[in-house]
């Protein structure tokens, strides 16, 4: 059942994302040829509104054709007034904008979804001081609920940590112990550990780890919209970040997973809840719209970059460096497709094989 669902939504990511073009192409009046969800050989079609609706066997996600595009045969063109090359290339850049704008549309709402429902965090109870830390000379003890750090309210393990980051100098930690709230003035080193790169980095600290449990967050629908705003933005940026590790090497290449490992963690999310689930998908959706961005001849962000090019020059670029270009960034996509699949074969060989 975890699979379907995580085809489901693999599914359901693309195909927003290919709305988002369609709704704009239609907007300025290009003419979709077919709306497929799905690849491959079509099963059902069904003419509607000047375009061909279909259902093809390949369950992963759709795609959209419009009239004088196609990123198979970049040279096929129209000069149709209804054509996607008839349009200027502002308008053509709009359209190709779009698709991700919608993966980003669908992620701030998933967000502010999980914002209603509650965030499940961990709670700002310690698990665990480290001995000789600033925490143990102070006198914190495992099983200590913060309360407040210098008078400002904690409700999760995340404020916590962002307070002490952000202190400074000296903190006043107001703990519940045993029934009493104590007052503990503690101040924080600057120590070594490792962000989520697994990268040393140095940072303030007092020398404490939480304990195995959750609080669940909710808010107004007010304070979701900012939440949701804020975490699509962060999801955003530890992927531009993941995707800057991995070019300087600090992320290994046996990291890159593919369409198996996002199954099979979108599976494994389902059964921990419709939070996670939620959650999840509104990162691969962020995801999905950052990588279509990225300049790379047959990524929409590659489209984007030729249709600057003739804005700003007052011409297109020529047939053979389109092609070649588009040629190439297909190689360079199936390549990584086929690198990420390898790895997570690998993943699962391993997994299996104890």
């Amino acid at each position: 059942m975890g699979i379907i669902i995580g085809l489901l939504v693999l599914s359901f990511l693309i195909f927003f994302h290919e709305l988002g073009h369609f709704l704009a192409a239609r907007f300025f009046g290009v003419k979709v040829e077919r709306f497929s969800i799905g690849f491959g050989k079509v099963l059902f079609k069904k003419n509607w509104a000047g375009t061909e609706w279909a259902v093809s066997a390949i369950p992963l996600g759709g795609y959209v054709k419009m009239k004088g595009q196609d990123d198979l045969d970049p040279l096929k063109k129209s000069s149709d007034p209804d054509s996607y090359n008839a349009k200027k290339p502002w308008q053509r850049i709009i359209i190709l904008l779009a698709g991700p704008f919608a993966n980003f549309l669908l992620a701030f709402i998933l967000y502010l979804a999980v914002a209603l429902i509650g965030f499940n965090e961990l709670a700002p109870k310690i698990g665990k001081v480290l001995p000789n830390s600033p925490a143990a000379q102070a006198g914190l003890r495992e099983g200590d609920v913060v309360l407040a750090i210098n008078g400002k309210k904690v409700a999760t393990w995340r404020e916590l940590s962002q307070l002490i980051q952000n202190s400074g100098g000296k903190i006043v930690l107001k703990v519940k112990r045993e029934g009493k709230i104590k007052s503990i003035e503690i101040e924080p080193k600057i120590m070594k550990t490792k962000n989520i790169f697994g990268e040393e980095i140095e940072k303030p600290m007092i020398g404490i780890a939480p304990a195995p449990e959750f609080v669940k967050v909710r808010y107004s629908f007010l304070e979701g919209l900012k939440v949701a705003w804020q975490k699509t933005v962060e999801a955003g940026s530890m992927i531009l970040q993941g995707i800057q590790k991995m070019i300087e090497g600090v992320v290994p290449a046996k990291e890159i997973g593919g369409v198996i490992s996002i199954m099979d963690i979108t599976a494994k999310a389902s059964q921990a809840g419709i939070v996670a689930l939620l959650s999840f998908t509104a990162l691969i959706s962020v995801n999905l719209g950052i990588l279509n961005l990225l300049p790379i001849p047959a990524l929409d962000g590659g489209h984007i970059v030729f249709n600057l090019y003739e804005w700003v020059t007052k011409k297109a670029p020529s047939e053979e460096v389109l092609y070649r270009l588009t040629l190439a960034g297909w190689i360079f996509l199936i390549s990584l497709m086929g690198f990420g699949l390898y790895n997570d074969i690998n993943r699962l060989i391993g997994a299996n094989g104890g």
